[in-house]
């Protein structure tokens, strides 16, 4: 039994996670794509950076993975502990894998605009903003890892991070650490950009250096 349209490994883009379920003006649910093996689909991160296309506007919409959950297909009947490894799972109970579905909600961070072309040149990139795009991306939209170089460069700014902090249902704290901490990595730990972030995180928590040090003492500095 499978949920959603399935393709060929082959054929689905190594980044291509998971198909949106319900969407909101600040944020999605999506359901990540079974694998063609027997084994649960890869569940993203907590914090990691996740993102999909409305194709009416061409606008990428980008956004954090803030929960994520596996649970069975029929909501009737909780999956029930059976005492077997996974390799076990595969030879005594294969149906299993094809009666669970993990899903992971998403905030919404900012988009970036298709890009332009002025004067004959074509940019690759373009223009970013960190504030809820116009409408979120369409039911049954792809939803893709990012790619690290589309992290750096949304990150070239820092107003998502009001953002984050106001995501409800979740700690915040964690959740900004969680994000941060891929970003900082993926800048190869540029101190000059943590310092940025820093400031910018004292401002929004108004001096609430309790919960600054609580972010920064979950971030490695190298």
């Amino acid at each position: 039994m499978r949920l959603l349209p399935q393709f060929s490994a082959d054929n689905r883009h190594p980044n291509h996670i998971a198909e949106v379920i319900e969407t909101a003006t600040t944020g999605f649910l999506a359901q990540c794509l079974e694998p063609e093996d027997l084994n649960f689909p890869a569940m993203p991160p907590f914090g990691s950076w996740v993102k999909a296309h409305d194709e009416e506007s061409g606008n990428k919409i980008v956004g954090v993975v803030t929960y994520v959950t596996t649970s069975p297909i029929d909501s009737v009947h909780r999956a029930v502990a059976l005492g077997l490894s996974l390799a076990e799972l595969r030879e005594q109970q294969p149906q299993i894998f094809a009666m669970l579905k993990t899903e992971f909600r998403v905030a919404i961070l900012g988009f970036e605009a298709p890009p332009l072309a002025v004067n004959g040149h074509s940019y690759s990139r373009g223009q970013i903003y960190q504030y809820l795009p116009p409408r979120p991306p369409q039911i049954h939209q792809a939803v893709y890892r990012c790619d690290p170089p589309e992290i750096v460069y949304f990150s070239e700014e820092l107003d998502f991070l009001r953002i984050l902090l106001q995501v409800s249902d979740v700690p915040a704290e964690a959740l900004v650490a969680a994000a941060i901490r891929e970003i900082y990595q993926l800048r190869n730990c540029d101190r000059e950009w943590l310092v940025k972030v820093g400031r910018s995180l004292n401002v929004l928590l108004k001096d609430d250096y309790d919960r600054l040090r609580y972010i920064f003492s979950q971030i490695r500095l190298a």
